[in-house]
């Protein structure tokens, strides 16, 4: 990677890791308790997963805002802002007398959120070698995994023991432990810069710039629709597990894990897998093999509610795939971007939660009784990633081609 001593390239990809998986932890930890939360505040399970569009409606928007403050003021300033914006919003949260206070609290927290995730993004560029990220990124992916295993497993038992408000006072703990580990661990990656505007037109602007980029939107798109799939599930499951398998909240929490298991076993085969071949490669054969799967869930549910265990695996496999879309196309997405990382890291976030955002809505939306509005969406998302793929990668080559014309036309007039 570069100079630092392994111990402390350890810590630095932990707490990383950590920044990047507030957002999961902050989803998955409740989702054994929308049976109670429902209960515990009048309304039904549908109302309260609105509080789950609500978070990544939250997390979309928030990282918009905190890409330009990363390029003014540095990365660690925005970050303290963010977690102590998570921390009141989780206060709130726990303490919700209605389940739209709870909507839009989660909003909140989520705002509060997106400050780690996007800046923990930016840092990997800030302090990692390009041909190092995919694997730095594969690194934080078993971080990040480790989430969905633990979260709703000791979601499920605090709601059981406590009641679901406890589930946010887990989370305030949580985000204590993380800004310790910011102000005694975590360096500075970027020294601020008070020429950076933050008018709205050079904002824009500099945005623009990341987007209008091939190698950006083309990835980014890739990573952003097919975790969009993940989201659909996310956003699904407790209602298939929780009410048309009848599963209890200690059930699901330990299906939630068995599945997650998926993203970390792939995550760290795909570091293996790039001794060997290209992050492209990689992307082409997961999106293929979550594509064929996602057609295959859609066949077996739309038959019928399919056997629990049955069904267990096929989404256990299609997000095994995710764990080989996401660490290569964030890394690919953000390669040519050094001097812009922050920015490039917020766009890249902000579409990735923008349309996660609105297939966990559809699903709500598409609520039938049945698991296959989540698996129809699930299948959509993974097989528009590959379509996008195979198109940027389309454009890509040709920029390319006609590039390395325009360079050899050059070279000719200047030997003239």
């Amino acid at each position: 990677m570069d100079n630092r001593k392994p111990d402390k390239n350890f810590y630095l990809i932990l707490i990383l890791g950590l920044l990047t998986a507030i957002g999961p932890f902050s989803i998955d930890m409740y989702l054994p308790a929308f049976p109670d939360i429902a209960a515990g505040l009048h309304t039904d399970v549908s109302k309260v997963t609105l509080s789950l569009s609500s978070f990544f409606i939250g997390i979309s928007a928030g990282q918009f805002l905190y890409g330009p403050l990363l390029e003014r003021y540095g990365r660690k300033k925005p970050l303290y802002t963010g977690m102590i914006v998570y921390l009141a919003a989780s206060a709130g949260c726990a303490i919700s007398s209605s389940v739209n206070a709870l909507i839009i609290f989660r909003l909140l927290q989520a705002l509060g959120a997106c400050a780690g995730m996007v800046t923990a993004r930016a840092m990997v560029r800030d302090l990692f070698e390009v041909k190092e990220n995919a694997k730095v990124f594969s690194s934080l992916m078993l971080v990040v995994a480790v989430s969905p295993i633990i979260a709703p497993t000791v979601g499920g038992y605090v709601t059981a023991l406590l009641g679901w408000r406890f589930v946010f006072f887990m989370l305030i703990l949580v985000a204590t432990v993380i800004i310790a580990c910011i102000y005694f661990l975590l360096p500075e990656s970027k020294e601020p810069n008070p020429n950076f505007s933050l008018k709205p037109r050079p904002i824009i602007n500099n945005f623009y710039s990341v987007l209008k980029h091939p190698q950006f939107y083309t990835y980014a798109l890739t990573a952003a629709i097919a975790s969009a799939g993940l989201y659909a599930y996310i956003g699904g499951s407790p209602h298939v597990f929780m009410e048309i398998y009848k599963v209890n909240e200690r059930q699901y929490g330990w299906i939630f894990a068995l599945i997650a298991m998926g993203l970390i076993g792939a995550s760290q085969v795909n570091s293996v897998l790039l001794k060997t071949y290209s992050s492209e490669q990689i992307i082409k054969a997961a999106l293929f093999c979550q594509s064929i799967i996602g057609l295959i869930l859609i066949i077996i549910t739309g038959l019928g509610s399919p056997d629990l265990f049955v069904i267990i695996f096929m989404i256990f496999i299609f997000l095994c795939c995710q764990g080989f879309i996401f660490p290569n196309a964030s890394a690919l997405s953000l390669a040519s971007f050094g001097h812009n990382a922050g920015s490039a890291s917020a766009l890249m976030g902000g579409i990735q939660m923008a349309i996660g955002a609105g297939t966990s809505s559809l699903v709500s939306i598409l609520h039938n009784n049945t698991p296959l509005p989540m698996t129809a969406i699930m299948a959509a998302c993974a097989i528009s990633a590959f379509f996008v793929f195979r198109q940027g990668r389309k454009i890509i080559t040709q920029q390319a081609s006609i590039k390395e014309v325009e360079e050899e036309d050059v070279d000719m007039i200047s030997t003239l």
